[in-house]
């Protein structure tokens, strides 16, 4: 609906019409960011200062292609302060924006919905906050902080438009021609009476220098009559790591990821030989709000002779999507073209090679058991992609992966696995679900556990992809005990003198009351406590996978799944004396399905009829 609603507005901002609310939703947010992240208002002048140096890096690659778009020699960023009007402008030489893209991507916020931040919101300190504006990609309304209202000229490169985008961020925005010089875009913020600070030319240069001194473009501030130059505008990763300073080095990592934590690693190292290159690589140490839905490709700045290239390059695998930084290298032309990028073996060559010291530094810091608990809590969902779609370094992830168990405390790995396995034992056993809490508590593990047979258990989504994949690990294949069970006759049951039900009748009894809804009712020897469970048929994948598969959107046959008893459980025991009796089993029989599919991470097919047969069985035994 949210989306929906975007679309119309883009629509009417394009088609003439000047005024254009801004949705409910939108609305709604403004208001957050203007007042939940007030206490870290300064935080606006660097949202605009990056957006307006990404606007001139995007302009500079668009001209290797298009000369229409050649950036002037003097591009920069520029501040004006104006104390007497009140006003604060920053202005660009970059790319710029037609009405259309004005309209997209000024007059629509929030794809990640209002109720989502002010989650975030709440979870947060107040310090915290302003971690979120670039997490939910909101920091251009971080202007309304300090503006009361904000216009917006700008001058799509290569056209002679130009076009103004108006609001004062309460519900609307207008769209006007405008007129603009050259190419590139003036924010204008015409300042609150409570933020005079934001008007002295030396504030804003701490500001400048705080969270953008590190912009390879140059960033002035009218002063006096004059621009100054308020960065430093180094290439920082060209520095030796001894001259940098750990503060430095978390600015600069808080500049090029807009995070605002703590990097969990650095990598810092030139390289020489064959291949000539620099790289400052961080690893975060907190997972971005909703990173599982970010765009998957790396987006890991690539340089030339310190000149900003693309982030489009794909330094580093999907699967390391979350390391961020530069790479800077001497080996390609100024004017690389994206298609040459596809097709150089020079950067097929630096992936490689940034690829491996990353791996090794995973490696290296993976020895801290703690520490990288944390780091694998974050993105181990995201490596384990790897072990699915990368065959190149599939073993290696396997090795860096952690699983919690049920036999062991904390995270282990599947070495240690191997090194604990039980004599005769020929695989590494796991269990897949929906939710980590709940699996040790499975009715699939009870087999396994009174066996003494350790089982791994995975519940992220791509876990029920990525053993299929990976196959064995140390020549032990991977295999997941919902369709193992027939392993548990080669080891030793505990002795159980517990008497066990005839199921010469009751299976018959049992598949005749449940009709299509199994394919099978069957005897098991791995259950312990419970008195049934499901399994897969023969013919598909395992319950977890179809489950996963179907809120996907894929279609998956529907396949009845197996219903195993345990025919030492009471109740068991009690049914199948009523079907020696000649009494009717049809509605015990349901619940007892549904109860499966209940342990099993379901819901019931029929919620209310499982309700009123549940409650009248228990009025019959009188409870």
């Amino acid at each position: 609906m949210i989306q929906r609603k975007e679309d119309e507005m883009v629509e009417q901002a394009t088609t003439g019409g000047e005024q254009h609310e801004f949705s409910a939703e939108v609305g709604r947010l403004l208001d957050l960011v203007v007042h939940a992240l007030y206490s870290e208002r300064e935080i606006f002048l660097r949202e605009l200062v990056a957006n307006a140096a990404d606007a001139t890096d995007r302009r500079r690659f668009e001209a290797l292609t298009d000369a229409a778009r050649t950036l002037p020699e003097d591009a920069k960023v520029r501040i004006d302060p104006e104390k007497d009007a009140r006003r604060l402008t920053i202005s660009d030489d970059g790319a710029g924006m037609s009405k259309e893209e004005l309209a997209r991507n000024l007059g629509t916020i929030a794809r990640s919905g209002t109720r989502a931040f002010g989650q975030e919101l709440a979870k947060h300190k107040p310090e915290e906050r302003p971690s979120l504006i670039g997490q939910f990609g909101v920091g251009f309304y971080a202007a309304f902080m300090v503006a009361d209202h904000v216009d917006v000229v700008s001058r799509r490169a290569g056209s002679d438009e130009a076009w103004r985008w108006s609001s004062d961020g309460k519900g609307s925005f207008t769209l006007s021609p405008a007129t603009r010089e050259r190419p590139g875009t003036d924010i204008v913020l015409h300042i609150k009476e409570d933020a005079d600070e934001f008007l002295d030319a030396w504030r804003l240069e701490a500001i400048v220098r705080k969270w953008a001194d590190h912009i390879a473009w140059p960033i002035t501030i009218r002063r006096d009559g004059e621009d100054k130059t308020a960065n430093a505008g180094t290439a920082l990763w060209r520095k030796p790591r001894a001259e940098l300073t750990e503060e430095q080095l978390n600015d600069f990592y808080r500049h090029v990821s807009h995070n605002f934590d703590t990097p969990w690693a650095t990598l810092h190292w030139h390289a020489e030989g064959t291949l000539e290159f620099t790289a400052l690589l961080f690893i975060p140490g907190s997972r971005p709000f909703e990173f599982g839905e970010q765009v998957r490709d790396s987006r890991v700045r690539l340089h030339v002779r310190r000149m900003f290239i693309t982030d489009e390059a794909g330094l580093l695998p999907s699967w390391l999507r979350f390391v961020q930084g530069v790479v800077d290298t001497e080996d390609l032309p100024l004017n690389v073209s994206r298609e040459m990028l596809q097709a150089t073996p020079v950067l097929a060559r630096i992936r490689k090679a940034v690829t491996n010291r990353v791996l090794n530094e995973l490696r290296s810091r993976a020895k801290d058991a703690e520490s990288y608990a944390g780091f694998w809590e974050n993105f181990g969902p995201v490596l384990k992609e790897g072990i699915w779609d990368d065959a190149e370094y599939r073993t290696d992830l396997a090795g860096l992966a952690r699983f919690r168990s049920s036999t062991q405390e904390g995270l282990t790995t599947l070495a240690d696995y191997v090194a604990r396995m039980k004599d005769g034992q020929e695989a590494i056993y796991y269990l897949t679900g929906d939710n980590a809490g709940t699996l040790p508590a499975s009715p699939q593990l009870e087999g396994f556990r009174a066996r003494g047979i350790e089982v791994l258990l995975l519940s992220d989504p791509v876990d029920s992809f990525w053993p299929d994949r990976l196959g064995t690990f140390e020549g032990k294949e991977l295999r997941g005990i919902s369709q193992a069970h027939a392993d548990l006759d080669k080891f030793e049951a505990p002795q159980d003198d517990a008497p066990r039900a005839d199921l010469d009748a009751l299976l018959p009894a049992l598949k005749a009351a449940l009709g299509e809804a199994v394919s099978e009712v069957r005897g098991t020897n791995r259950l312990v406590g419970s008195a049934v469970v499901l399994s897969a048929s023969a013919q598909g994948p395992d319950l977890q996978l179809q489950r996963l598969l179907r809120r996907s959107g894929q279609a998956v046959p529907d396949l009845a799944p197996v219903l195993e008893i345990n025919a030492a459980h009471p109740l068991i025991r009690d049914l199948a004396a009523r079907v020696a009796r000649g009494e009717a089993i049809d509605d015990v029989a349901l619940i007892l399905l549904d109860v499966a599919r209940i342990q099993d991470g379901e819901s019931p097919k029929d919620p209310a009829g499982f309700a009123s047969r549940l409650t009248a069985t228990l009025a019959r035994a009188g409870v």
